[in-house]
């Protein structure tokens, strides 16, 4: 491709719909050609942060020749029927999760990119990490022998602070509340570590500020063999930054922000006795002690695969099957805490 992608924003109803737009504005080899959303002021008020036109309709941004691809930022209700539409249209799709609200809704997607030749990606940034990329690594090593426990959080204060909007706690736009959106970070981590096939999938929700759907979730996966994964969420507390724990019957890895750089055995809940703020490390312990982890730096983000997916002409292929396993264990978690 010689020119420069030429991309629309489908939806203003996801509050990343504004950073991706911003993101594609900044890139030199991208050209965001327009915005559409149902809700004509939604779409508006976006449209004038940006700088960007607004289409009277969805199928008239679509239906543009000059158009090759969309960012999907629609309510998770409607990813089946917008995406597919996109796709139909020739055009590439980027979408947030969840890719559809089932997984016959994924497969049914994935076959259509396929068929139609283009690229479908699906947002799941935490995978890109460089702390992923050392987990990755260790996993692959095996230096944990057979893994017997994890637990993965990732949580923040969205619904103290009225940072997230009144539609995002809709479960009827939204399918869902924390374990949905913010959950599907560490569920995917989960599955990196456990795999995508759980025997069990139990989850608790809570409703601590009120909202219609969960802004606090626990759930607890465990596999054939006996592994067993916690996932920990929520959109209620002041601080959650990313953390994980992996033990296996060899060692132990940790993940998070141990202040003043010791390790997780000796670090202290209000950090060290200079004050130093929490810094994020990785620890492995094994039968020979404590020892640090170099963590790489990130890999590009999702919207850069896509957009280099794109250029090469290439599906991206491991983020489509880990986005359909995702579908499939927020269903199911769903399903238990009903």
């Amino acid at each position: 491709m010689s020119h420069s992608l030429r991309v629309a924003i489908l939806g203003a109803w996801h509050v990343h719909a504004r950073d991706y737009a911003r993101a594609l504005l900044a890139h030199p080899d991208v050209e965001v050609v327009g915005l559409w959303d149902e809700d004509a002021d939604r779409a508006g008020q976006l449209a004038e942060q940006l700088g960007i036109e607004v289409a009277a309709t969805r199928d008239e941004l679509l239906g543009r020749a000059d158009l090759e691809g969309v960012v999907v930022t629609t309510a998770t209700r409607d990813h089946d029927e917008v995406i597919a539409a996109a796709l139909d249209a020739g055009k590439h799709v980027f979408t947030e999760k969840l890719l559809s609200p089932t997984v016959a809704g994924c497969e049914t997607l994935i076959r259509l990119a396929d068929q139609h030749e283009r690229v479908l990606t699906v947002s799941l940034p935490r995978l890109a990490l460089g702390c992923v990329t050392a987990l990755r690594q260790v996993l692959e090593e095996g230096v944990l022998g057979t893994v017997v426990t994890s637990r993965v959080r990732l949580a923040h204060g969205g619904a103290l602070t009225g940072q997230l909007p009144d539609w995002f706690y809709d479960p009827d736009e939204a399918l869902g509340g924390a374990l949905t959106d913010l959950g599907a970070h560490p569920a995917c981590i989960t599955q990196l570590i456990l795999g995508d096939e759980f025997e069990t999938v139990k989850a608790t929700y809570a409703h601590v500020t009120g909202r219609a759907v969960e802004d606090s979730a626990v759930v607890t996966v465990a596999t054939a063999g006996g592994a067993i994964g916690v996932i920990e969420t929520g959109f209620a507390t002041p601080s959650g930054p990313l953390s994980f724990e992996v033990h296996g019957t060899q060692g132990s890895l940790f993940y998070g922000t141990y202040p003043g750089g010791g390790d997780p055995g000796s670090a202290g809940p209000d950090g060290d006795a200079t004050g130093g703020a929490p810094v994020p490390r990785m620890f492995l312990r094994t039968a020979d002690g404590w020892s640090g982890i170099e963590i790489p730096e990130n890999g590009p983000a999702p919207l850069q695969q896509w957009a280099e997916a794109i250029r090469r002409g290439q599906p991206t292929t491991e983020n489509l099957a880990r986005a359909r396993a995702l579908t499939a264990l927020v269903v199911a978690a769903n399903d238990s805490a009903r």
